[in-house]
Parts: C-alpha cells; structure tokens; sequence
C-alpha cells in the first residue's frame, strides 16, 4: 500500500497544530477578500479509470468505415445536432443541460502518466508507466481548493472514495502531496452500497460531551479507548494533522447525516442504482448539500475487465462490445442523468459543477481483438452546471475521431477552468517542497463554454 495514502495512523499526530495550520487559515480569508465570485460552489467529479472511447460515448462516427464507427449505432438527443451512442439513451434525454468538450487532447499513453496529468492538469516530464506517487508531484485539484476555499466548521472540502486507482501502482495526484496532508481527501473505502454503510469513526460514545470535547488530553483519551477503529479509518487518512478539524468533523451532525444514505426515498436509490458506483453518485449529492467542496467518485479500481474500468482492449475471452454493453454503457446511463437530474430538481445543478472524464480516450480504429487501444490525441471531457452553456458542444474531432479539427484544450486548460468557475485565479500560486512557486494551473480557461 501506498504510504502517502494509506499511512498507519499515529494517533498523537492528530492532536498536532501548528503555526503553519493557522497561517494558512489566514492567508485563506485574505485570498477571498479578492477572489472573483463563484459560478460553482462545488464540484463533483465522476473519474472514469480506464479511458472511455469516444466513439462508444459521445463523439460517434455513424459515417465511418465499419472499423472505425464500432457496432453500436448513433441517437439523436434533445439538443438539434447533438448524437451519442446508443447506449446511453437516458443521458439523451438530459443533453439539454451537458457541455461536451471535444477536443481535449494530450501526448501521455500510459495509464499512471496521463491519469496524473489529467487529474492534476500537470504533465510528468516523461510519459512512463512506472510513475510513481511522490511528494515531488502535484496535488490533487480538491487538495488546492481546500487550502484557498475551504468549507465551513465540521465538513471537509475535499472526499474521495471509494477506490485508491492505480496501474500496478498508485496513480499520482489523488492527494495534497506538498501541500501537506493537512489538505488531503477526507478518504474512505466503504462500498455506499452496502445495508450497513456508515462511517463508524463518526459515531461518538453517547457519553461524549461537547466539553470533553475540547479536552485534548480527552479527545486522546476516546481516540485510544476506540484502538483499531480509527487505525484505518478517514480520519487518519485524511486529516492527521489537524487537531480542530477532527474534534469539529467528530462532532458534526451535517457530515454525520450525509452518509445515512436510508433518509433517501427508496425510488430515488432505485433510480441511482444499486450499486457502488450508483449510490456513490448519490452520496456525492448528499455530500453537497453539506457544504463539501471536491468530491471524487472513482468508477473503478481496476483498469479494465468485465467488471472493471473502460479499457476494453486486449481480452481475448471478451471483446470489448460486451463489456461495454452489460457493464460500462449501463452504469453510465443510470448514474450520470440522475445524478444531474436530482441536482438540478434540487436547485444544486447552478452551483453544482459535475466532471465525467477519464485519462485519454481510444483509438479510432478497433484492433484484432475487438477492442481500441489507448488515444489521447483526441477525446471527450462531458460538464454540466456550475455556471456553463448548457446543451453546448465545444470542439470537434475529424472524421474519424482521431484528431482535433475545431477547438484545442488540454487537462491544463480543465483544470484552468474549473478553477476560474470556482472563483480561484489559475494563476494563484502555491510552493513546492523546494519553496518554488507554481501556479495552480498552467492552462487556459476555456471562456467559450462559460454561460
């Protein structure tokens, strides 16, 4: 196991605070004196591991040779002009509110370089699949919103869950990295689906006062008394150096009851899906409406397979089509329109940004195993609400999706504008391990797609 991510936890590590802590907590109401209004207040982002293919998603080619097009066939949407596959024919019916992206394009082939770079919006310095996770590299994108914009007492800004991804090894830029651990995810495994989901070190003695509380000698006290409990659970994940944070997030009914996915009507569950990935997607709203800022939900922990992400190449015992048809094309369906759907029936979807996009895309042409290989010279990043044009499509591919024709951006230029959208100036800068400064985006915002 990684040992930035999945550290044992020593418990006294919690009750640390230090002058760096409380700096930050300043320098953060400083930068919001001159951060520019916000579109979104918070984003969800839906990370397909694996890569999706373009052409089975939401860039089809219907006029292409049959090696190219694929077999599944093409619908129309409710926005004139706009087609998708069709397997996908409930995200058809919520078109009206998507911005798809058609032109997002990099040079990273491998799976642990080009899911770095577009989880971050930095490029490695070489495209490698043996990249390893270091403090050297960049932080994940929550870990910067929670140091500028963080959220309010007892909610943390940034949750992942409920997969660590990785390609043989851990895939950089799902933590703080350099900016401390302080500002990592508030991270779980927990499968949402499950009849007993909760998150126990949640779940106080019944005779814990809030004066107890504010003991630290106490708070230690409890923390040794649960043990194991808490060797493994969020807590030590996620914010082990800050002991305000713990006492304030142990305490908070408003983070307590996102996660009591019960409260929710049986048809709306349904209607997610039971399954990891669906009630993930609903806890992810649930998690908004309690003030997190970044929430991840990672598709998959697997790459690929029958089960697994959406590389869907090189299986000899299963072409990718099935694998697409009973497994990635129906999650898809189910999930993401209802997601959007309950947000914006929620009055969430305006100051809710929501991210589907996955490390690159495939190849225009499918090889002799009946799969595409990896392609990032061309794919498709899908946005909704948080201040964008709706039913809007930015870019274009040729006509065989292999490259841009219309429209350039790169994960620099996502990260820059879900930065921009958020109100955080792409070009704040943070410092890495050597004291350097760096901006916390080095793309452009994509000004086209903004409403």
């Amino acid at each position: 196991m990684n040992s930035l991510l999945h550290s044992s936890f020593d418990r006294r590590v919690l009750l640390r605070v230090g002058a760096t802590g409380l700096f930050g907590l300043a320098g953060a109401d400083l930068l919001a004196e001159s951060r520019k209004p916000a579109k979104a207040k918070s984003v969800i982002m839906l990370y397909q591991w694996g890569g999706p293919g373009q052409h089975e998603t939401f860039d089809p080619k219907p006029d292409a040779p049959a090696e190219v097009r694929g077999s599944f066939k093409t619908i129309e949407t409710k926005v004139s002009g706009i087609r998708i596959t069709e397997g996908i024919p409930q995200v058809a019916e919520i078109a009206e509110e998507l911005c798809l992206v058609r032109c997002v394009q990099h040079t990273m082939k491998n799976h642990n370089s080009a899911g770095y770079y577009s989880l971050t919006g930095v490029a490695p310095s070489s495209d490698d699949q043996r990249l390893r996770d270091s403090l050297d590299l960049f932080p994940a994108p929550g870990s910067i919103v929670d140091k500028f914009i963080p959220s309010g007492k007892g909610v943390p800004s940034f949750v992942s869950y409920p997969y660590t991804i990785s390609d043989g090894s851990i895939t950089p830029g799902q933590h703080a990295s350099f900016l401390g651990k302080s500002h990592n995810p508030f991270f779980f495994t927990q499968d949402p689906n499950s009849q007993d989901f909760r998150l126990p070190e949640l779940a106080l003695p019944s005779d814990v006062s809030s004066e107890r509380m504010e003991s630290r000698k106490e708070v230690l006290k409890i923390i040794d008394e649960q043990g194991g409990l808490l060797e493994q659970s969020a807590l030590a994940k996620g914010i082990d150096d800050s002991f305000q944070k713990a006492v304030s997030m142990l305490t908070s009914p408003t983070f307590k009851k996102a996660f009591d996915l019960s409260k929710e009507p049986k048809k709306l569950r349904d209607r997610y899906g039971r399954t990891t990935y669906g009630q993930g997607c609903l806890l992810a709203r649930r998690l908004v409406e309690a003030g997190a800022k970044w929430i991840s939900v990672y598709f998959s922990s697997s790459i690929g397979g029958p089960t697994g992400g959406w590389d869907t190449h090189g299986f000899r015992d299963q072409p990718q089509d099935p694998i697409l048809k009973n497994h990635l094309l129906p999650l898809t369906n189910q999930t993401l329109p209802t997601l959007i759907s309950d947000l914006k029936e929620k009055g969430l979807l305006e100051s809710t940004l929501v991210l589907w996009m996955g490390e690159f895309g495939r190849t225009p042409r499918i090889n002799k195993l009946a799969g595409r290989d990896h392609w990032p010279q061309c794919y498709t990043v899908v946005m909704a609400g948080g201040g964008l044009k709706r039913g809007f499509v930015y870019g274009a591919s040729d006509k065989i999706g292999a490259y841009p024709t219309l429209g350039q951006a790169r994960p620099e230029d996502i990260t820059a504008t879900v930065f921009e959208l958020m109100g955080l100036d792409p070009e704040t800068e943070i410092r890495d391990k050597l004291d350097r400064p760096l901006p916390i985006s080095r793309g452009r915002v994509i000004s086209d797609i903004i409403a």
